[in-house]
């Protein structure tokens, strides 16, 4: 079964033109097994690594777009980027690498509660901030974001809506680029108690909401961001037989996933009154 997943994830890499993308990724970061602080990727595991290299080529073609964006409207050439519960810092270690040769300098910062995380990233000599996503102080400590990223995170929160609300009115970035996963509909995720689970789970491994993009569209608009720019990343091709893999992957794991670049508005939110 994940010979096969992997085929229908090669396909859609190709078809979405990502091949180049991923390899220079991998010549990047060659080792993504640390990925994540409550699970371990072994390399061996050929079906893991390659769906998380074909979701990274996903997030880093949108963050590139961003990047691209922002110098066109910008002029600048120094880009602060901050990520918002980063785990490992391999995106960012990404973005260094595919802008190292380019006209373009990163300057970086990474958010994260977990303390295991945070030291991860400062292991490979990035900067990283102990903190919570809710309650960031975003201009605290000389920290400056041109460009804030969040993947695969804002489905993990309490309260995203308050989140993306304060991110928007005390920030002065000009835009975020978020990822989650796609569904048809939206629905309530932690499944922990659905399947009536006893065990210890961590926020990394715990989704709560799980939104459609009409749905995360909206609540983006309501907490003051405009949508510029949106993607979806199926793991299946959408016609051959490969298609029919699709069944397996909603067995398994997510049809795939949805990304968005954001512009900033905090003006959208003045047409809410709170009392």
């Amino acid at each position: 079964m994940h010979r096969i997943l992997v085929f229908s994830l090669d396909s859609v890499v190709k078809k979405k033109g990502y091949e180049e993308l991923k390899k220079r990724l991998t010549a990047i970061v060659p080792d993504i097994s640390n990925q994540y602080t409550t699970f371990h990727i072994a390399p061996e595991n050929e079906f893991l690594t390659e769906k998380v290299r074909s979701l990274h080529a996903f997030q880093m073609d949108l963050l590139m777009r961003a990047v691209s964006l922002y110098g066109k409207e910008t002029n600048r050439k120094i880009v602060h980027v901050v990520d918002i519960g980063d785990s490992s810092g391999t995106h960012l270690r990404y973005l260094r690498g595919l802008c190292e040769k380019g006209d373009v300098e990163i300057r970086s910062m990474s958010v994260n509660l977990d303390p295991e995380a945070v030291r991860r990233i400062e292991g490979h000599g990035l900067k990283a901030k102990m903190c919570r996503a809710e309650d960031l102080h975003l201009e605290e400590d000389g920290m400056r974001a041109d460009i804030f990223v969040s993947f695969e995170m804002l489905e993990h929160l309490f309260d995203p809506v308050r989140f993306l609300y304060n991110l928007s009115l005390k920030s002065s970035c000009l835009f975020l680029v978020v990822t989650v996963p796609w569904v048809r509909e939206s629905r309530v995720g932690l499944h922990h108690l659905r399947t009536g689970a006893k065990e210890l789970v961590f926020a990394e491994k715990t989704h709560i909401f799980e939104l459609a993009p009409r749905d995360w569209s909206l609540i983006f608009n309501f907490s003051g961001w405009e949508v510029i720019l949106s993607e979806r990343f199926l793991q299946y091709p959408d016609r051959g037989l490969l298609h029919l893999t699709k069944y397996l992957w909603r067995r398994k794991d997510f049809d795939g996933f949805w990304g968005a670049i954001l512009r900033r508005c905090p003006e959208k939110t003045k047409q809410y009154c709170d009392w």
